[in-house]
């Protein structure tokens, strides 16, 4: 993986390539943004460039120090990486052990913390104590989506790169070029992913088109009790099952004040929507955004879903 499979982020690539050059690099960054649009790849692929042995800006990928790297299993390139778990006080321990010691084989070493925010308190204060006085040969790299969790001297101590999400269009231009998809599905998961091409690639995997309308079918288009059906057991697909519909209410809210079709996420069903957004008051549209954010707030705390689905249908079909 180098910088040039990157997409998107341009501007931070070209400021990187720019820091290698001027051999700039040292201390602690933080790259920030929404999930899924390349912020851990970046941070990956300037360890590679760093301690790749053809010396360039950018990695060659083909090394052996590009080979270990990408296999997480280089000497001297260190991951953090921990997904709703704590970074507790002992892991940055380690890493300050770590990083007092010289590179075994690279140029650099490198720490990437994925999830940075979801540091201790006390994690956080042994951090700042390396990002105070960081050795040269160490260069910190911290990933967040929620930079706003983490200690604002942390963040003073850090070179801060933001990180955004593609433009929409390119990226459904990118699925139907790079990846072959047809127009309607590759409109859906640019536009559901909203430009997260990590999000985005996520679900390419998976029959997204086919249950995001499943889930209309039986939830949003049907006043029969016909939802029970739905194999939705787990947290997670009910989840995702109401952000499905909230995009589908969306479009329906954002159709009747006049948003141009192209800009619809379930594009693939718009002379549908365009009925149904017309069946609808902008009062019963804002009703039902609103039970759509208290389920969600309800699913959090562990309401039975098979209740919560009964429930949501009801109120879609009130009155």
């Amino acid at each position: 993986m180098s910088f040039s499979a990157i997409k998107g982020q341009d501007k931070q690539i070209a400021m990187l390539k720019v820091y290698i050059e001027q051999s700039r690099l040292e201390g602690g960054y933080l790259f920030c943004g929404p999930q899924g649009i390349g912020k851990k790849m970046t941070a990956l692929s300037l360890a590679k460039a760093l301690n790749c042995q053809d010396a360039g800006i950018d990695a060659c990928g083909k090394c052996p120090s590009c080979l270990k790297i990408g296999k997480k299993q280089h000497p001297d390139v260190h991951f953090l990486e921990f997904d709703g778990d704590e970074i507790k006080i002992e892991y940055i321990r380690q890493l300050q052990r770590d990083a007092s010691l010289r590179p075994y084989e690279g140029a650099k070493k490198v720490f990437i913390i994925d999830n940075a925010h979801n540091l201790t308190a006390d994690a956080s204060n042994a951090l700042l104590k390396i990002l105070e006085e960081p050795p040269k040969s160490c260069l910190i790299i911290l990933v967040s989506d929620k930079p706003g969790l983490l200690f604002r001297t942390i963040v003073s101590r850090c070179k801060v790169m933001k990180f955004s999400p593609l433009a929409r269009s390119a990226l459904k231009e990118t699925f139907q070029s790079d990846y072959g998809l047809d127009c309607n599905r590759a409109h859906y998961l640019a536009y559901f992913s909203e430009g997260r091409l990590g999000r985005a690639l996520c679900l390419k995997d998976e029959d997204a088109l086919n249950e995001k309308n499943k889930i209309i079918d039986k939830l949003a288009l049907s006043p029969a009790g016909r939802g029970a059906d739905l194999a939705i057991k787990e947290k997670a697909d009910m989840r995702r099952a109401l952000n499905i519909l909230a995009a589908w209410f969306r479009d329906a809210y954002l159709l009747k004040a006049g948003l141009p079709e192209t800009e619809m996420i379930n594009f693939d069903r718009r002379q549908e929507l365009s009925i149904y957004a017309g069946s609808f008051t902008f009062t019963e549209l804002d009703r039902i955004m609103q039970v759509l954010s208290d389920s969600a707030f309800y699913l959090e705390r562990n309401l039975n879903i098979k209740l919560l689905i009964h429930n949501l249908r009801a109120q879609i079909w009130k009155g």
